[in-house]
């Protein structure tokens, strides 16, 4: 019956709970950092292709493989675009060359000494007049 009624000292009461809250921290990081430490091992050791860890993880490995196809996928895609764009561009600029080419003969074969020289077979030949205009007022 003695045991009921002892007196407790709070301040001591608080420096033990202090101490077991810090231990208990303690051993968590050390938890912490051994799998850590654990994980690398396997993976250096081949430990992680052991059947249990393979099926625990099935979806996630299915996953990044599908990232990784996408990944390459993505970079032949690019590949394609980057050569499809130098095809069209290669055929823009010849487009351009042969407009250009057919502008500059087109306005050799008009000019007026040129049309002059190859209507003469013909018959026809330059004015030397002037041409007029004739104006028609319209009356109100």
């Amino acid at each position: 019956m003695g045991n009921e009624n002892q007196y407790i000292d709070r301040a001591q009461q608080d420096e033990n709970d202090v101490a077991v809250k810090k231990s208990k921290k303690k051993k968590g990081t050390k938890k912490r950092i051994q799998k850590k430490h654990t994980s690398f091992v396997q993976i250096l050791n081949g430990d992680f292709l052991t059947k249990e860890f393979m099926l625990n993880n099935l979806n996630f490995i299915f996953f990044i493989m599908f990232l990784l196809l996408l990944t390459v996928g993505k970079g032949y895609y690019g590949k394609q675009l980057s050569s499809d764009v130098a095809k069209t561009q290669r055929k823009l600029d010849e487009a351009t060359s042969d407009y250009f080419e057919a502008k500059a003969t087109l306005e050799e074969k008009t000019q007026r000494a040129e049309l002059v020289e190859q209507l003469q077979s013909t018959g026809l030949k330059e004015t030397v007049n002037p041409t007029k205009v004739i104006r028609i007022k319209k009356e109100q």
